[in-house]
């Protein structure tokens, strides 16, 4: 850290002094180059997919050399993972919350709300997972199965609990499989923006969660 610049330091001549809100100090932050690697990655994986695209591509888009991008991955395959990865982590908030208390359908259906916006938001990587299945899969099964294993065995755990109704847990079922079946079966078919298709989803999974 420069001297002068740590917490608390006057402002300089001239500089707004004025502490600045979280999102205002994001968009000040540089993107660290390891996620920009990741962006950079994920839309080249989308337009020309995985075997396509080179990493001296994925260098030359964001102005870098080779090396830079070896500093922070060993290989495509890492960067394919840690893509692969983002995705699993959508879900892990909303699987510990959960764990904190009783599942009703209320609750079902406000986790899977939460869990739908994050989705939405990251919709590129499900677009990108639609485009490179196979790659995907070969690496995943390699590298990945026992967190796999882990999020399914959470997920069967919920659904299995006999202190809910089996009538409630299969709308349960039902609507889990409505937000995975849009993302990774309907992808790019459905066409529609995000925006235009999460109230919609939003609608079905309350339509199928109703008693």
């Amino acid at each position: 850290m420069r001297r002068g610049s740590a917490p608390g330091a006057a402002a300089a001549p001239g500089q707004d002094a004025r502490p600045r809100g979280r999102s205002e100090q994001a968009e000040l932050e540089p993107t660290p180059t390891r996620d920009r690697i990741l962006d950079t990655a994920l839309q080249l994986f989308t337009e020309k997919g995985f075997d396509a695209t080179t990493l001296q591509e994925i260098a030359d888009r964001l102005g870098f050399t080779k090396a830079a991008i070896y500093y922070h991955f060993r290989s495509k395959e890492d960067i394919l993972m840690a893509l692969h990865l983002r995705m699993h982590q959508l879900g892990v908030a909303s699987l510990e919350r959960m764990a904190e208390g009783p599942v009703t359908l209320e609750v079902w259906e406000s986790l899977l709300s939460s869990l739908l916006d994050e989705m939405m938001a990251q919709r590129p990587l499900f677009l990108m997972h639609e485009r490179n299945q196979a790659v995907l899969e070969r690496i995943h099964r390699d590298n990945h199965e026992a967190q796999h294993e882990d999020l399914q065995a959470r997920l069967r755990e919920i659904l299995s609990d006999p202190s809910i109704s089996l009538r409630d847990r299969v709308r349960m079922s039902c609507s889990l499989g409505a937000v995975f079946g849009v993302l990774f079966i309907g992808g790019e078919a459905l066409g529609p923006k995000s925006e235009e298709l999460a109230p919609l989803l939003r609608d079905a999974i309350h339509d199928l969660l109703a008693r």
